[in-house]
């Protein structure tokens, strides 16, 4: 499947396609395009968008994208509900959500920076989502101070 969202991706933008091609989609098409060519580019090749205004893979009320994969998806998984609290904190001004959220905006922002596009942004941040999703599988169900 093709999905398409908004260029110059950082958090949700990389945890996202993190999360389809982990737990959804085995052989997916990321496209990575203008802010507004999304819906124009998604009508055309047929793609799911995502993390961008008005659309059913978007920010909703305080809940980022993440989120709204973990929903229509029914991932329910403890660890990826985990995950979504650090990505949420990151993606938004709630950095204090969790305490490794500021870390890992920090993290997709250098990333940003040293990536030459939006995939090699990905390719670069997926092990970090790999590290971080076994490190909520460690923790799931423990507390965080």
């Amino acid at each position: 499947m093709k999905w398409v969202t908004r260029e110059k991706a950082r958090v949700d933008r990389i945890a996202c396609p993190w999360l389809i091609s982990r737990f959804i989609d085995k052989q997916p098409t990321f496209l990575f395009v203008p802010k507004d060519q999304v819906v124009s580019v998604a009508e055309r090749e047929g793609a799911m968008p995502y993390d961008i205004p008005g659309v059913e893979l978007g920010h909703h009320g305080e809940r980022c994208s993440f989120d709204a994969f973990l929903e229509k998806y029914r991932l329910d998984d403890p660890a990826l509900r985990a995950l979504a609290l650090i990505v949420r904190g990151a993606d938004t001004d709630a950095r204090q959500l969790t305490p490794e959220s500021a870390g890992l905006y920090a993290l997709a922002t250098g990333f940003q920076a040293m990536a030459k596009d939006d995939h090699d942004n990905m390719a670069k941040q997926f092990p970090a989502y790999d590290a971080l999703y076994a490190y909520c599988r460690s923790t799931a169900g423990r507390p965080t101070k």
